[in-house]
């Protein structure tokens, strides 16, 4: 097997988890580029085994604040609103703003590590994320809110990018791979469910301020970890060019702009909002300009042509469905029993039990690809997937968290086997090819993970809310009051109300206003039931693409071998 490079940038393969899911956006430092020739890195040397847990606690803490940093706010959108009196949509601008300049930061980051030495970034970049932290103590409405979000989905890009070095930096060579980097995305992924577990707790003790202030501790932590803790120097190299700075601006505002789309488009609807049409011919124009430039480079920030390869393409598509049924747990579950009204707190068992199969699952999984089955690790994720949305797809109005422990564990424990496989092929796959294709393999993987991520968020709850809607116009057809047993309904609804409301038209209004919602409350159960059993058919589907694609490489690989000598 192919080894990484020795330093510690070539060792850093990181990952981002994504939206309104936030579970799961990946970003990868690429290696030095081979523009201008730099000194060798230093050989391995194995630390001291309490150095090297050091160094493992380090990476789970600085993937934690980073996850935490992110989905604290996306779990917690209506207490929060209360705090800067806003709307739940207004409020929805504060991921999109924390989303927009994370999405592609990370390009920019890489060559500015690289250039300009490790420890430098690594120490500023904490020390502005911290900063960041302090500036959410003053947010008072919705305007500094949204400023300083924006900043801190600047401040938080370069976390998941140190989390992945301190994690690889006790790993010998040829445990990065198969150890280190199940390790490191099981990391990243820990912090979706701990902000559910952790936010009530924090909003009774002070609200939103509490949560913030939780927040700023967590980043104080990390910084005396980085202090503490200096990672492997690197050799620096001058990668800098003017036009990867034009480049770089370009797609970070077509994909900003996406971000922005993709967050807040079922909200307002893709349709009905003429500025999403607008952000999305910006997107275009923005992206198309900086592929017409790259094309015509020699020495180009991204390799355009190696991406439309058939490869990539096919790598890339992969990602992109894993990001879609991954989405049945960090946003399905969680907005199903949002519908059902229940809050947090009283949703926290089901958190602890996707903490404990996600890092079970993680376990597993860097057991498992030391011995180079990334093929059937997928097949069986796929498997666990398929069993555990059909299992939620039977949910009712009086589902509650101990009904879907079993489903959910099932997701958990295949969302961890499932993309440190993939990302291994496809970094093995771009160092076959040289140093200057892990920057282009970063923009694949980066794509479908941060943009992938909201995609499918995007995805799933547009199809829940188009499914709501057919199911709630089907339910309210059969409700009306010549029906006996609509009306004997209507009559003990609103006879709730009997004590304070003596005229009897207001109590059949207000009990046909109950029913009405108890309506609503039926076609959500039913459209996230058909949202699950989508995600059924999906997986189902591409183990059964998968399988195919093994027979195929199979039979090739077997007609490609000689036939060996007949023997005397």
């Amino acid at each position: 097997m192919q080894q990484a490079p020795d330093s510690g940038e070539g060792r850093g393969k990181a990952a981002e988890p994504g939206q309104a899911d936030a579970a799961t956006r990946t970003e990868v430092p690429a290696a030095p580029q081979p523009a201008a020739p730099a000194a060798a890195p230093p050989p391995f040397v194995p630390k001291p085994p309490l150095m090297a847990a050091a160094y493992v606690c380090a990476s789970v803490v600085l993937a934690l604040t980073q996850g935490l940093g992110m989905n604290l706010v996306a779990a917690n959108i209506p207490q929060i609103q209360g705090s800067i009196g806003a709307t739940v949509t207004e409020t929805t601008w504060l991921v999109a703003a924390y989303m927009a300049p994370n999405v592609s930061l990370a390009l920019a980051l890489i060559k500015i590590r690289t250039q300009y030495g490790l420890r430098n970034f690594a120490e500023l970049s904490i020390l502005g994320f911290v900063l960041a932290c302090v500036l959410n103590l003053f947010i008072s409405d919705l305007q500094s809110a949204l400023v300083v979000r924006f900043m801190s989905g600047i401040a938080a890009a370069p976390m998941s990018t140190l989390a992945f070095l301190y994690m690889l930096e006790s790993f010998s060579p040829e445990k990065k791979l198969n150890v280190g980097l199940p390790l490191a995305l099981t990391s990243i992924t820990l912090g979706a469910p701990v902000a559910r577990l952790i936010s009530p707790a924090l909003f009774d003790i002070g609200g939103f301020h509490a949560v913030t202030m939780f927040e700023l501790g967590m980043a104080m932590i990390a910084f005396a970890l980085v202090y503490a803790l200096p990672l492997a120097p690197q050799p620096r190299a001058k990668v800098i060019e003017k036009l990867d700075v034009i480049s770089y601006l370009l797609i970070a505002t077509g994909f900003g702009a996406t971000a922005i789309v993709l967050v807040l488009g079922r909200l307002y609807w893709w349709l009905e909002a003429p500025w999403i049409g607008a952000l999305l011919a910006l997107a275009v124009v923005c992206i198309t300009i900086a592929a017409v430039i790259e094309l015509n480079r020699k020495n180009p920030l991204l390799d355009i042509r190696w991406l439309a390869s058939p490869p990539i393409l096919h790598f890339t598509g992969v990602l992109l469905m894993f990001r879609l049924v991954l989405s049945e747990q960090t946003l399905g579950a969680s907005s199903l029993f949002q519908a059902l009204g229940l809050s947090n707190e009283q949703t926290r068992s089901v958190y602890w039990v996707i903490l404990v199969a996600s890092i079970a699952g993680g376990l597993t999984c860097a057991t498992l690809m030391k011995h180079g089955k990334e093929e059937r690790i997928h097949i069986a994720a796929l498997i666990l997937i398929a069993i555990g949305a059909y299992m939620d797809s039977r949910a009712t109005n009086l589902t509650r968290p101990e009904q879907v422990f079993y489903s959910q564990a099932l997701i958990a424990f295949a969302g961890a086997l499932i993309l440190p496989p993939a990302m291994k092929s496809g970094l093995m796959s771009a160092l076959k090819k040289g140093p200057n294709y892990i920057l282009s393999f970063i923009i694949v993987f980066l794509t479908t993970q941060s943009l992938g991520g909201l995609l499918g968020s995007a995805v799933f709850t547009t199809f829940v809310t188009s499914r709501e809607q057919f199911h709630h116009n089907v339910l309210v057809e059969h409700i009306a009051l010549t029906d006996p047993l609509v009306a004997q309904r209507v009559a003990q609804l609103g006879g709730a109300y009997s004590r304070v409301i003596t005229d009897k038209g207001l109590l059949s209004a207000e009990g046909l206003q109950l029913l009405s919602q108890q309506a609503t409350r039926e076609a959500y159960v039913l459209a996230y039931n058909d949202a699950f059993l989508l995600i059924t058919v999906i997986a189902l589907t591409s183990l059964v693409l998968l399988l195919i694609h093994i027979a195929i490489v199979a039979f090739r690989n077997r007609a490609a071998t000689p036939a060996l000598p007949a023997t005397a």
